[in-house]
């Protein structure tokens, strides 16, 4: 079949596509023009796309097989061999003849926004505005983690009525998967069907980078809680005297410079509290961007330069004073750090709605048996009254503007921590989790020089953090 014969399969008339807009068929309508000529006058059901590199690598590979797809431009000249090229990937693509121009119905002016970045959704998350975020991932991978309140609507079933029905109308629709790809042809589907949806840049990867401030004590001392939303990651700014100290914190790194100079505070000190499994650490880019001192675990192996610390030394940071408690159970180096006598910060140890798990590392039963003394001989030992601030969250938190936060007292509660030691070692070996996605490669970035790219961190980070045994 020569080129004009298949040109002439691809196209189709102003008639049909009215036709077909009326149907209720699986369709999506993409205008190719300038996007001020899109939104000054287009078609009711069309959204405006860019035909480039990208969304050929990304968006394009998509869109249901089985979905009509109709381009538009001004005239035919772009979308004709557009749409040559799309049913050569064996898309169900066509162009409308003469473009724009030959459109003889009514044409709708508005402009219509697609995106919206997790930074903003956040936003609207916590001012309670009226949203419905629809996960278009496949029910196994909606499963797996999620954002909490969203609903799981697969890509192929948006062009489905009975599945566009369980979408309320009157509020704001978000619709999210792993990078953004799938989203925005759901966000184009639901345009279709006259439902303004925008689709979240970056997926859940980019979600799982947004960090969230909140004011623990600013008294004698500031901390600051910094919530990692996406991955229930936590970490910390301490500051004493207009010196600050962060401890276990996770990429973007640049957002503890702004955080602390907030506070009107300057890093001199960076900190882990272990190495960790789930994130990667964010320590040492930290210390290069601020010139702030370095410190690691002296019981945990690293290959690049560090102050090392271990059980009994003292850290002082302005007029307070950080005491270094060898915690293990999680890791063989984890390490707890009591600052004042009045807070602890417990890494993956103790959390407030559950402990450390010890399998991590293949020494399970060993570090069962160093989490039962860590628990009970050492983080115990301390005043009941010290407040616990740990490394992260459950997942079954969700998301609140308050600190996550527990008292030793309130700790103590916990079932698991009230078991004999025999029952808790036997509680532990037979709980059964599993493992942090991408963990052995992100271990092993955290105990390397390895520089890892920023952008490649959400994609290593992508899924929930399951370090926890709750209890």
């Amino acid at each position: 079949m020569n080129k004009n014969n298949e040109s002439e399969n691809l196209v189709i008339a102003s008639d049909e596509l009215y036709s077909d807009l009326k149907s209720g068929m699986p369709l999506l309508v993409f205008d190719l023009r300038l996007k001020e000529h899109y939104t000054h006058g287009h078609i009711e059901g069309s959204v405006h796309a860019v035909c480039d590199s990208r969304a050929k690598e990304t968006i394009m590979p998509k869109i249901p097989k089985g979905v009509k797809i109709v381009l538009i431009d001004e005239d035919g000249s772009i979308s004709a061999p557009t749409a040559a090229m799309m049913a050569s990937y064996g898309l169900d693509a066509h162009f409308l003849k003469g473009g724009i121009k030959s459109w003889d119905k009514s044409l709708v002016k508005k402009d219509i926004h697609t995106i919206i970045t997790p930074e903003e959704l956040w936003h609207k998350i916590t001012n309670n505005e009226n949203l419905v975020l629809v996960d278009v991932r496949q029910p196994e991978e909606f499963s797996d983690f999620k954002i909490p309140g969203s609903i799981n609507i697969p890509l192929g079933e948006l062009f489905d009525i009975q599945s566009l029905n369980k979408i309320p109308k009157s509020k704001q629709v978000v619709t999210i998967c792993p990078h953004g790809n799938r989203s925005m042809v759901a966000a184009f589907a639901l345009a279709r069907n006259g439902i303004n949806a925008l689709s979240l840049v970056g997926g859940l990867a980019g979600w799982g980078q947004v960090l969230n401030p909140k004011v623990v004590t600013r008294d004698d001392v500031t901390v600051i809680q910094v919530e990692k939303i996406g991955k229930g990651c936590l970490s910390y700014i301490v500051g004493s005297k207009g010196e600050a100290m962060v401890i276990d914190p996770v990429y973007p790194a640049e957002k503890y410079v702004e955080f602390a100079r907030n506070e009107g505070l300057q890093i001199v000190k960076v900190i882990d509290t272990h190495q960790h499994a789930d994130h990667v650490s964010a320590a040492r880019e930290i210390a290069k961007i601020t010139n702030a001192q370095l410190y690691m675990s002296k019981y945990e192996q690293y290959d690049f330069t560090s102050n090392r610390v271990g059980d009994g030394d003292l850290i002082n940071l302005g007029d307070s004073t950080i005491r270094v408690i060898h915690t293990p159970g999680h890791t063989a180096g984890s390490l707890s750090y009591v600052l004042d006598e009045k807070y602890v910060f417990t890494g993956d140890i103790l959390f407030v709605d559950g402990i450390g798990r010890p399998d991590l590392r293949d020494n399970a039963k060993e570090f069962a048996e160093d989490l039962y003394d860590t628990l009970h001989h050492k983080l115990f030992a301390l005043h009941e009254e010290t407040l616990v601030l740990p490394a992260h969250h459950g997942e079954q938190s969700g998301y609140k503007n308050s600190v996550y936060q527990t008292t030793l007292r309130d700790a103590k509660k916990m079932l698991m921590l009230g078991l004999s030691h025999d029952k808790f070692i036997d509680k532990v070996m037979n709980t059964t989790l599993p493992r942090p996605m991408n963990y052995e490669k992100i271990i092993q970035i955290n105990k390397s020089l390895q520089q890892v790219p920023t952008l490649d961190v959400a994609n290593l980070e992508i899924g929930p953090n399951r370090c926890a045994i709750s209890t």
